[in-house]
């Protein structure tokens, strides 16, 4: 018997369509034109509870070609999860649908939206699909959670991005579940400085590498995004263990390439890094001395360069340092055991 006391929801609108309590929608956004003048749509999947709660904003693929996070709302969307929710969760697959059909991480003038933000109504195409998306979607939630890989040729492994300085983002940061977290600064137009300085806390994950799909990084997406629902009361969800307290890297700093060459890799993503370590070397292709590459302080391995074919300043690998560098090492890998461990949807094999 349903208590009369309950609080229910009330209808959630989003650019003219109305979606009832304890339904779901999926809404075209229009957010720009071909130049034959067909309309572009992005595509905003509302969960909508049946009560109140957060509104949980859930984007991917702001950059083209960073496809993990398209796969991670794929497999959310079709979680049991979700049949029964608290508040709404707003989810973009593709923001940058140009970017997507093109596999660029680009909109056709080659600006970056993610650098676009806040935007204009008459403004650039970058400007009028950033203000679009902000006045539709973004100023529409509580709470948000951005998608992204690292860029092409170049691989991220699982780590939150926050701006640790607000308590609440710092608190989503901690619930996502994975064992690496950047303090990373708000870069200038990105959705992430605009939604914190509107007071909406944001986290980016970043995860694998861009035209890829990563098993594991997917994992631990769908995983992470459901944490943060659980955090927030969204879900009836109850964890067998909490997440491991992640390790927030103090500093993090990229090593770069000191000659043109081949670039041959010595360590994977997520390696216990030694200073003074030989960690790479680079060749000429038509024979001569090789050149190694030593770390330059001690850390863990949390981006590295993919690409053999290097010019001299490009970056090759991203270290971040901690306190404690030994036990980060031992908690990535006991999550690295978990995730490959982990189910996948029902009736759907693992990428291999």
């Amino acid at each position: 018997m349903k208590n009369p006391k309950e609080p229910k929801n009330t209808p959630f609108e989003i650019d003219g369509i109305t979606v009832q309590p304890g339904t779901r929608a999926k809404v075209e956004l229009p957010l720009a034109q071909l130049y034959t003048q067909t309309p572009l749509n992005v595509p905003i999947h509302v969960v909508h509870g049946r009560k109140p709660g957060p509104v949980l904003m859930v984007s991917a693929a702001i950059h083209g070609d960073e496809l993990n996070g398209v796969e991670i709302i794929r497999r959310l969307l079709r979680h049991s999860a979700l049949k029964s929710i608290n508040g709404t969760l707003l989810a973009v697959p593709v923001v940058n649908v140009f970017g997507f059909i093109h596999k660029t991480r680009y909109l056709p003038d080659r600006r970056d939206l993610n650098r676009c933000f806040p935007g204009s109504e008459t403004g650039s195409l970058g400007a009028r699909m950033a203000w679009q998306f902000k006045s539709q979607v973004l100023d529409r939630a509580t709470h948000a959670v951005d998608l992204h890989t690292g860029a092409i040729h170049r691989a991220n492994l699982p780590q939150i991005r926050a701006d640790l300085s607000n308590d609440d983002t710092a608190a989503m940061a901690n619930a996502f579940g994975v064992p690496v977290v950047i303090n990373s600064v708000l870069g200038e137009g990105t959705l992430r400085e605009v939604a914190e300085a509107q007071g909406i806390p944001v986290i980016t994950y970043e995860a694998g590498e861009a035209l890829r799909f990563d098993e594991a990084s997917i994992r631990a997406g769908v995983k992470g995004v459901l944490n943060i629902m659980q955090h927030l009361g969204m879900t009836g969800i109850r964890r067998t263990k909490p997440p491991a307290e992640p390790y927030i890297a103090r500093s993090s700093s990229w090593v770069r390439a000191e000659r043109d060459g081949v670039f041959l890799s010595l360590v994977a993503l997520g390696a216990w890094i030694k200073k003074g370590d030989l960690i790479g070397r680079i060749s000429s292709p038509f024979g001569g001395d090789d050149v190694s590459i030593h770390a330059p302080a001690a850390g863990i391995l949390v981006g590295r360069n993919n690409l053999p074919l290097v010019n001299e300043g490009e970056a090759l690998y991203h270290i971040a340092r901690f306190e404690e560098v030994s036990e980060v090492a031992q908690s990535l890998e006991v999550f690295t055991s978990d995730i490959e461990k982990g189910p996948t949807l029902a009736g759907e094999p693992p990428i291999v």
